[in-house]
């Protein structure tokens, strides 16, 4: 009977050891679950577009398996510097990333590479070849080719029309404008007789847009460098009530350009592809934490011309047949 019961209690004592071994091991599992995070720092939550970037990339890393928290850098890179602190010190296991400076974010990239943190790049591309693991961007270039070879249609190869610059230090703000420039620079008869910046943003740029109308109310087009600069200066337009006159040309999809485009006050714009970038971006950091790594350095996105023959077809950032609204 002694035997019997100090056989029960050592099977307990061994079970309850066994358990609690498990227990440890499971615990340590969860808590290293737990620490897989992907940071998603952007350069602003005040644009449609970067909203969409930004939720349709923290999505996405959820839906991999991982805890997603969205940094929003005001367009300041001082703000987005401290994004990448307060990320390196949390722990993050990867970062997507859409740049303020193509230049000025390197540094903050090269900071978590040393940390041993990735990063992918979304939408806007940064000036090293070397310090995030990948880039994917709209073929911004391409595409602004595309608009100035229908701006030249529409035109009739003639007329005054001013343009929209996008942040100074951002290189999707050039290679818009230099593809655009391309080809419409070709026609002697179109004269651009204003060149400024609104900084994408649509208070701004109806700002601008009503300076240069004070100087130049007799130009036939602008040709904005993203579509939330193309609303502000459709508003100064209306205002000056020369929307019948005036053709505006913008650059994203936006949903007020898509609706402005189906109601003839938005002449064309190009639609880009966020959640396309956004989603491949998330499943190359899941890849990295995977262990893959060589990652393609650039990944350029084609971007279409939307116009109000073809407008139909398209939602708000994206196509109706393989993008969800």
């Amino acid at each position: 009977m002694k035997s019997q019961r100090y056989s029960l209690i050592l099977y307990l004592l061994i079970l309850s050891l066994v358990t609690f071994g498990c227990s440890k091991k499971k615990s340590k599992s969860n808590q290293k679950n737990s620490q897989k995070k992907i940071a998603v720092v952007v350069s602003t939550m005040n644009n449609p577009y970067f909203v969409v970037l930004a939720n349709t990339a923290a999505k996405k890393a959820r839906q991999l398996g991982y805890k997603a928290t969205i940094f929003n850098s005001q367009n300041s890179n001082s703000k987005e510097a401290d994004n990448f602190d307060n990320l390196i010190a949390a722990g993050y296991s990867a970062i997507l990333f859409n740049a303020t400076d193509s230049k000025g974010s390197v540094s903050n990239v090269q900071k978590a590479k040393k940390a041993g943190i990735p990063t992918f790049c979304m939408d806007r591309e940064i000036d090293s070849k070397t310090a995030a693991e990948s880039q994917i961007f709209s073929d911004n270039y391409s595409g602004a080719v595309k608009m100035g070879q229908y701006f030249v249609k529409v035109m009739h190869k003639k007329g005054k029309y001013a343009e929209l610059l996008g942040l100074v230090g951002d290189d999707n703000t050039w290679s818009r404008s230099k593809g655009f420039h391309s080809v419409v620079d070709n026609y002697p008869n179109l004269k651009m007789v204003a060149q400024q910046s609104a900084d994408f943003d649509r208070n701004k740029a109806m700002d601008v847009m009503q300076s240069i109308l004070q100087a130049h109310s007799d130009i036939n087009a602008i040709f904005c460098g993203n579509d939330a600069m193309a609303m502000g200066a459709y508003q100064a337009i209306v205002s000056a009530g020369l929307q019948n006159k005036i053709k505006v040309f913008g650059f994203d999809g936006a949903k007020d350009v898509i609706n402005a485009i189906k109601k003839g006050e938005i002449t064309a714009t190009m639609m880009q592809f966020p959640r396309v970038m956004a989603d491949k971006a998330a499943e190359m950091a899941d890849e990295y934490l995977k262990g893959k790594r060589n990652f393609q350095e650039k990944i350029p996105v084609s971007v279409d011309l939307v116009t109000e023959k073809n407008v139909n077809q398209y939602i708000p950032f994206g196509k109706k047949q393989n993008e969800d609204n």
